[in-house]
């Protein structure tokens, strides 16, 4: 059955976010980073996101200036992305439109679609919606006794960042679960919304594991498992009515 929790600031949390919205260039690169505009990318549903992606990623982290990585409205198709650190300074990838995993649970090699990696001062935004397409997993036996539920492909991993605020982006339809925090300090995800069917099993919406300072607020959680789950070593807030 799926469940619904609303989770709704009562209370000021203090959240040391050293982030800057940039509209502009500075010194040492930096500005906005349009990956159209500037890689290529397509919003044909065919063309694979990845390399733009990462081409921009590259880019905006070597910059010494605060960098904003925008992919615009429209539909895109990624296979998958690891998008590393450290960076030089603080960076946004302002998500508008809607990016679309490959169905086939096969196509992946890792248990991830895309993976935020060591990274300070991070802020991911702009309304987007991630779909990891997970229909053809669902149709599979349940997890119990059966080992290949744990190499599905998470929706959004966010390992070991520092300072981060995840900020209106949707996560729909994992094969696995909809988003993964582990060794993450002061992370915040805001107006943070996960869809999932009743039958999707396995796919709880955010799983925390040997974090520090972890919030969620005002967010809607709709899943076939476990809205927030919650493993060894972690500290978070969750801010109710």
């Amino acid at each position: 059955m799926a469940i619904q929790f609303n989770f709704v600031s009562s209370m000021l949390i203090l959240v040391l976010l050293s982030i800057s919205s940039v509209e502009g260039s500075g010194g040492g690169g930096g500005g906005v980073i349009d990956v159209v505009a500037k890689f290529g990318a397509k919003a044909d549903e065919k063309t694979d996101l990845s390399k733009p992606l990462l081409d921009a990623w590259k880019e905006a982290c070597a910059s010494t200036s605060p960098s904003k990585i925008v992919i615009p409205k429209g539909i895109y198709f990624l296979s998958t992305a690891t998008l590393d650190g450290p960076c030089k300074a603080p960076i946004e990838l302002q998500v508008q439109g809607t990016v679309k995993a490959p169905a086939d649970p096969g196509a992946f090699k890792e248990p991830k679609w895309i993976a935020f990696n060591r990274i300070e001062n991070f802020k991911f935004s702009g309304g987007g919606v991630f779909d990891g397409q997970g229909t053809t997993a669902y149709k599979r036996e349940g997890c119990k006794g059966h080992n290949y539920c744990g190499s599905l492909p998470i929706n959004l991993r966010f390992d070991f960042l520092t300072n981060a605020m995840i900020q209106d982006i949707t996560t729909k339809d994992s094969k696995q679960f909809q988003a993964n925090v582990l060794g993450c300090k002061n992370i915040t995800f805001e107006h943070f919304t996960v869809s999932a069917p009743d039958e999707s099993p396995n796919t709880d919406g955010i799983h925390i594991g040997r974090s520090d300072g972890v919030n969620v607020l005002n967010s809607e959680i709709k899943t076939g498992d476990d809205c927030v789950s919650i493993g060894d070593g972690s500290k978070i807030w969750l801010s109710m009515e």
